[in-house]
């Protein structure tokens, strides 16, 4: 007579999985509720039948996340330089080292000097006023919708924003401009239409409970034919503060983009304030930046609303040094020229051809990305592959284990578009890794003979 045996006794203890080597030590590292949550997913795969019990341990191992937090690293090969669902602007190393600094206790309102406290983030504005001399005083905020609630509030709160039709923009997840301002207490005072807006539209909406005149820059979308919009330099003339939205957080001019404006010139023409996006064409961290006279910063960062839009130390850490360091990664991709990004693609082409990928390499235009020039195409270049590799490189085996970072492409034409416009060189070799080990998994639907990778 046989007796049979129940498998799902032989399943270990979970304190006897958890007791494994591998799996004590990964708690110090993930904590002990994402361990425990990869031993009990080991178990049930045992409990189904579709490993042995002795294999628990291992598949718990397997299973655990590469990082306590759930943001998994990718390689923006989209083609779009501040694609803002990758997250915008990569930090440089220099602010990855400052953030990396200011990750434990810091001087952050402390005078090493006088073992007094000091001003919050000095160091911060002080580069942010070097970087842009034609503001008199400066101030940082969470982000530039914050920069524009808050200039609102202390601005124009039960008063009157005078604003073009043409330029009352929905700034990105349905939130809109309108909403954004009425959500202070002020009235939005509409003038002009949608293509055509005046500097004399402005002038005859001035009141007694005019706050200031608002300049938007539309960013993500252009106006075309018969137009007409009035300059900083017109509107600043009317005798009412001019604030001005320039979006993408460029600070001074720019060659490859005429058409973006900057905060210098913009303040050179009369604006009183201008905000912008840290996390854009600036290449830092997500920030709100104020920038202007010394009698309105002061007012809006004395304002008791400012307190709850304050940055935390490592905005201030990551900005300072992108401010006061090397160029970031977002201004070394957008000078890049398309031979050189045409150069990288065919090395990269050529090494994942021999390993058996259907690889090739040719021209292909990035875009800015996160609402700044819409209409500029970036020649550049980019790595063809099989469209069935696209699912792979974002989610396959290797990205989640760890071993490789996802790539993300976009589809044209039949074919996924490995675009280098905004991967930096030093990344070349991480994106072949990630491409190869996903052409070993998908087999012949990446054109890899099979038992190749």
């Amino acid at each position: 007579m046989v007796a049979l045996v129940d498998v799902r006794r032989l399943i270990p203890r979970t304190d006897a999985v958890l007791a494994d080597a591998r799996l004590a030590g990964a708690q110090q590292r993930l904590g002990r509720p994402l361990v425990l949550a990869a031993v009990r997913r080991a178990q049930d795969q045992a409990r189904a039948g579709e490993i042995e019990p002795g294999a628990v341990a291992d598949a718990a191992v397997a299973g655990l996340p590469p990082r306590a937090a759930s943001l998994t690293p990718v390689i923006n090969a989209t083609g779009v330089l501040l694609h803002t669902n990758l997250g915008r602007a990569p930090l440089s190393a220099a602010a990855r080292a400052s953030l990396q600094a200011a990750a434990g206790w810091t001087d952050l309102e402390f005078s090493l000097d006088t073992g007094a406290r000091s001003r919050r983030g000095r160091g911060m504005l002080a580069a942010l006023a070097a970087a842009v001399p034609a503001a008199e005083a400066v101030h940082v905020v969470n982000n530039n919708a914050a920069a524009l609630v808050l200039a609102a509030t202390a601005l124009a709160a039960g008063r009157e924003i005078i604003v073009s039709r043409g330029e009352l923009i929905e700034i990105g997840d349905g939130f809109r401009l309108p909403d954004l301002l009425e959500s202070t207490g002020a009235r939005i005072r509409e003038v002009g239409t949608t293509n055509r807006t005046t500097a004399a539209d402005y002038a005859a909406a001035i009141g007694p409970q005019a706050g200031f005149i608002l300049k938007v820059h539309p960013s993500n979308y252009r106006i075309e034919g018969f137009t007409a919009s009035a300059s900083v330099a017109d509107l600043a003339a009317l005798g009412v503060p001019v604030v001005g939205d320039i979006g993408s957080g460029l600070l001074a001019p720019h060659p490859l983009l005429p058409a973006e404006p900057d905060a210098a010139t913009w303040l050179e023409a009369g604006a009183a304030l201008v905000t912008a996006s840290g996390d854009k064409l600036l290449g830092g961290p997500q920030a709100g930046l104020l920038l202007g006279r010394a009698d309105l910063v002061t007012r809006l960062a004395r304002h008791p609303l400012a307190r709850a839009l304050r940055v935390d130390k490592l905005t201030i850490a990551a900005l300072e040094a992108t401010l006061a360091g090397p160029r970031p990664p977002v201004a070394q991709a957008l000078s890049a020229g398309r031979e050189e990004l045409l150069d990288r693609a065919e090395r990269i082409a050529d090494r994942l051809r021999a390993a058996g990928i259907d690889a090739g390499a040719g021209p292909a235009d990035g875009a800015v990305g996160g609402g700044g020039a819409p209409q500029v195409a970036l020649p550049g270049a980019a790595v063809s592959l099989p469209p069935a590799l696209a699912p792979l490189l974002r989610a396959g085996d290797p990205v989640r284990s760890g071993s490789v970072p996802a790539v993300i492409g976009r589809v044209e034409d039949g074919r996924l578009l490995l675009d280098l416009r905004a991967v930096p060189p030093a990344d070349d070799e991480l994106l072949g890794d990630a491409v190869i080990a996903a052409g070993a998994a998908a087999g012949p639907a990446a054109g890899l003979p099979a038992g190749r990778g």
